[in-house]
């Protein structure tokens, strides 16, 4: 037997016939305030910013670039004469310090090839896709074979890709016609870098979901987004052969943001949830909760997007990924707790 008394019982409620408070009409639903559903405003945010183009140079750009080279000028003339006047005072410093100047400067060179290179791979898979679409619209089989070629020198040096490369030259010659040879590229090349560009989107929908949940702080939650969709994007290009340099990641940002700010798809996310919530749930869960949610699904369609830009063949022989079927697998959980949730379509 517990010592624990028992807990003391409430008197009864009376409400009178003659209350005050009962002689008003009741308040019907249409005086009901509205509700502010989350609207993903991080991701929102995120997306209007990498999709702002300036209307031009302007006074105060030809200010900043003229400013910005006359103090890159001013600064490597005085490190120049400032390491030959150390060189002759003191030589054995002097020489270190040159020495770590020609480290840094080579770095830096290093680092803007690097950058022009991820550029050039970039334009050689847009160069592939524009050649492959021409073909499949005017049945030319001799430019389909050229986009086929294309892909071989993009493709074959990929071990991850040796089987499907070697299925490729085996039956390239069966195929007659531009279709054939195009699917067959499809199938063969791009059937697993799909999947696994499908799983990074999946993943950074969740990531941005659970940061912009936590991250209380507005202008913290917008950086976050945008890293976060910066680096699935610079990892979905380098899935499908393209070098994660940072001007390309931001190339294909902005390229993807304008896309989706043009069509209007960056300001409904709440759609994306239907089959992963039901209708109405969303006004059951926390503001910031949904928040989260939206900022995961807009990532979601931000990825299909990224696949669509980044993807060296258009989508024919296979089918296109779905942002709802993408927010229904990496948001199911979140949403219902790990419970039962209604499974996904193919794509």
């Amino acid at each position: 037997m517990s010592d624990t008394p028992p807990p003391p019982r409430r008197a009864p409620l009376l409400i009178e016939d003659n209350d005050p408070a009962l002689a008003g009409p009741a308040p019907s639903p249409e005086e009901t305030p509205p509700w502010d559903a989350p609207k993903g405003e991080a991701m929102t945010r995120a997306t209007s910013i990498a999709a702002a183009r300036g209307s031009g140079p302007g006074p105060l750009g030809v200010f900043l670039g003229a400013a910005g080279g006359f103090l890159g000028i001013f600064v490597t003339v005085a490190a120049f004469d400032w390491v030959r006047g150390l060189i002759e005072t003191n030589p054995a410093v002097g020489l270190a310090a040159a020495a770590l100047g020609i480290v840094a400067l080579a770095a830096l060179v290093a680092l803007i090839g690097r950058e022009l290179w991820s550029l050039i791979r970039l334009g050689r898979i847009d160069a592939a896709r524009t050649e492959a679409e021409r073909a499949l619209r005017e049945a030319d089989r001799d430019r389909a074979a050229g986009a086929v070629d294309r892909l071989a020198r993009l493709y074959t040096p990929r071990r991850d890709l040796e089987w499907a490369s070697q299925r490729v030259r085996e039956r390239r010659a069966e195929m007659i016609d531009a279709e054939g040879l195009l699917t067959l590229a499809e199938r063969e090349w791009l059937t697993p870098l799909d999947a696994e560009a499908r799983r990074v989107a999946e993943k950074t929908a969740r990531q941005v979901a659970t940061a912009t949940a936590l991250v209380p702080i507005p202008a913290a939650d917008v950086l976050a987004a945008l890293s976060l969709n910066l680096r699935m994007i610079r990892r979905i290009a380098e899935i499908y052969g393209g070098r994660g340099g940072a001007l390309g990641a931001w190339r294909l940002f902005r390229a993807v943001a304008a896309h989706l700010v043009a069509t209007g798809a960056v300001a409904a996310g709440d759609d994306l949830l239907g089959p992963v919530l039901g209708g109405g749930v969303l006004a059951k869960l926390s503001r910031r909760f949904g928040e989260g949610l939206v900022n995961g699904a807009l990532t979601a369609r931000v990825g299909v997007a990224a696949i669509e830009v980044c993807r060296p063949l258009p989508f024919a022989a296979l089918p296109a990924p779905k942002a709802r079927n993408l927010v229904a697998r990496a948001l199911g959980d979140l949403a219902t707790g790990g419970g039962e949730r209604r499974p996904a379509e193919p794509g």
